[in-house]
């Protein structure tokens, strides 16, 4: 096939279908149009390519082009008409729901939780031969999740075969029955000690319908998950997508295999992570969950907070981080009742959206501890090999670390990227910068920046087949970069100076407490130096000057004084009143 110049990919959401139609012009790539209409999986359609053809008859209309014909999309572009590639990917129907299964819950169980994140899954539960269960509470609770497919991992190679027997014995005990097809026999994937194979095999071939792939944990400081993700990803095209509505229609319309959406974005941040040369941390904050993908030293983790969202799920944010987490970041003394009666309400009524400037505060207060919440279980998961010997020299006598140390180093990280509607479609871009650095609170030099229309997924699955212009794109379309922050970690006195910054001919410095935004236009990049107050940190060492390049954006350059990690006031006028400060840095309106 000749080199494609017209792509059009679509994501079919839960609630939402997007597509999003790509062309070359003048030898770049650029987005067009994009067009969506409701995903139409369930009753009474029950066919998912209704969706999409009513969201590419809007990119149809947009473009002026005719994409479609009587048995779908017409291939190759000619002219007006058609395109040259299709691609797709879908979190309808509730995704890939998985369980997974290991020896150690803190070893092989956790590399197998790990493996199926970055497949784009969602993890039911995790069950260890060490999980404090007794084996009937176990076999009860795989029998009632009906997940998509079972993952079971365990014993480096030549190690224990007596757990993995085991774990395959609660399997046909359970007599587990997939969510999908009734008739079909649920798909599990066994990653496990190579010598236990043939155990395996001879207790599960016939009752479920077996795969076995490399052992996920060969040895204790070795973890491969390449090969159970790709067995994940061809079990999902084979199996879950054939059983959900309308699917195998829409995969006779694709050019390649349909991805679940969260591998699809994981694939972008990858890729950009590779490409750019960054450390990067990416996060997708929707209505029901939280996905939150990074990739430091070359690693890259995905984890979702499936109990972690804006509607559906955000009773669960106010239950997890208790009504004073949240009125922390209101700049005004907060009714509690008040507050809870809201977002119980919109529980009750996902799709309200908010009405008053309050309520939009309250709403991003929530948003501020659901990104904080998400990412703190992202950093018990992303994470080193657990039970893995090291040797220590002299000069490690001192030293603390362990095992397991957590990969996440906001000191290390290059960019943030935020997704899902609370931050892309936050009425302010400030707003949405604010709530990333309440959240995260990165340190030394990050870039921030927004998705702009959540086109991660598609251009996610583009980057498998044409890496070159999903690359394009993600830089010039779908990223609207809010500028830089200088934070540099340590605390001090109110008033206390803590960094200089020198840049383009130009020195401003900030003080401990104080937030400023700096004029620093989207395009602009000049090369700076940091010099933090003695006992601060800027990525070099305490009180040692650091250089760097700023990136400007709609927003600009941000100094954040408030010290890592950030001290809020205890007093409630106190800290309303810093609040209060802080968004008229950032020129936000605060009084309601």
């Amino acid at each position: 096939m000749s080199e494609p110049t017209r792509i059009l990919a679509t994501d079919c959401g839960s609630t939402t279908t997007k597509a999003i139609l790509i062309e070359k012009r003048d030898g770049e790539w650029r987005l067009i149009c994009r067009g969506e209409a409701p995903t139409t999986v369930e009753a009474p359609y029950d066919d998912v390519t209704v969706g999409v053809t009513n969201a590419v008859r809007e990119v149809e209309e947009l473009a002026g082009l005719s994409l479609m014909g009587e048995n779908g999309l017409l291939h190759p572009a000619e002219g007006p008409r058609g395109v040259d590639l299709y691609l797709s990917t879908s979190s309808a129907g509730g995704g890939l729901q998985m369980t997974v299964a290991g020896v150690v819950k803190a070893m092989s169980a956790e590399s197998a939780e790990r493996a199926a994140l970055g497949a784009g899954a969602i993890i039911m539960d995790v069950i260890a031969v060490d999980d404090g269960r007794r084996d009937w509470q176990k076999i009860e609770r795989i029998r009632s999740l009906r997940p998509d497919m079972v993952l079971v991992s365990g014993g480096t190679d030549g190690g224990t075969v007596s757990h993995l027997v085991d774990i395959a014995e609660m399997l046909v005990a359970a007599d587990p029955k997939p969510r999908l097809g009734g008739n079909m026999k649920l798909p599990v994937i066994y990653a496990g000690n190579r010598d236990a194979r043939d155990a395996v095999r001879q207790l599960l071939d016939g009752r479920v319908d077996l795969r076995i792939t490399e052992n996920l944990r060969p040895q204790l400081d070795r973890e491969d998950l390449y090969p159970a993700r790709e067995a994940i990803h061809e079990l999902f095209l084979q199996h879950v997508m054939q059983q959900a509505p309308g699917y195998s229609k829409l995969s006779t319309w694709t050019d390649a295999g349909i991805m679940s959406t969260p591998n699809a974005v994981g694939k972008m941040v990858q890729t950009a992570a590779e490409q750019l040369g960054v450390q990067v941390l990416a996060v997708d904050i929707g209505g029901a969950t939280t996905d939150v993908f990074s990739v430091f030293q070359g690693i890259y983790n995905r984890t979702v907070s499936a109990n972690l969202g804006m509607s559906y799920s955000i009773c669960n944010v106010l239950a997890e981080a208790g009504i004073e987490n949240i009125v922390r970041w209101l700049p005004f003394e907060a009714n509690r009742w008040s507050i809870r009666n809201r977002l119980r309400n919109k529980m009750i009524r996902p799709t309200t959206i908010p009405e008053t400037l309050e309520d939009l505060m309250v709403e991003q207060a929530v948003a501020r501890e659901a990104l904080r919440l998400a990412f703190e279980h992202h950093k018990m998961l992303a994470r080193g090999l657990m039970g893995v010997q090291q040797t220590r020299t002299v000069g490690d006598m001192l030293s603390q670390a362990q095992t397991g140390a957590t990969l996440v180093d906001m000191m290390r990280c290059d960019l943030i990227i935020g997704s899902g509607g609370v931050l892309s479609h936050a009425p302010r871009r400030a707003e949405a910068a604010l709530m990333m650095l309440d959240a995260y609170q990165p340190e030394g030099i990050t870039r921030l920046a927004v998705d702009s229309i959540f086109m991660m997924p598609q251009l996610g699955v583009l980057s498998t087949l044409q890496p070159e212009a999903a690359t394009a794109v993600f830089q010039r379309d779908c990223l609207i970069r809010l500028g830089t922050v200088v934070a540099p970690s340590g605390t001090g006195k109110p008033g206390s100076q803590v960094c200089t910054v020198s840049f383009g001919g130009r020195t401003a410095s900030v003080e401990f407490g104080e937030v400023r935004v700096l004029p620093l236009a989207e395009g602009e990049t000049v090369e700076a130096e940091v010099v933090p107050a003695k006992g601060w940190d800027a990525g070099a060492g305490r009180g040692k000057a650091v250089r760097g390049t700023l990136e400007g954006g709609v927003v600009g350059l941000i100094l954040d004084g408030r010290g890592r990690p950030m001290v809020i006031p205890a007093e409630p006028a106190e800290r309303a009143a810093l609040m209060r400060r802080t968004r008229q840095a950032f020129g936000l309106p605060e009084e309601v």
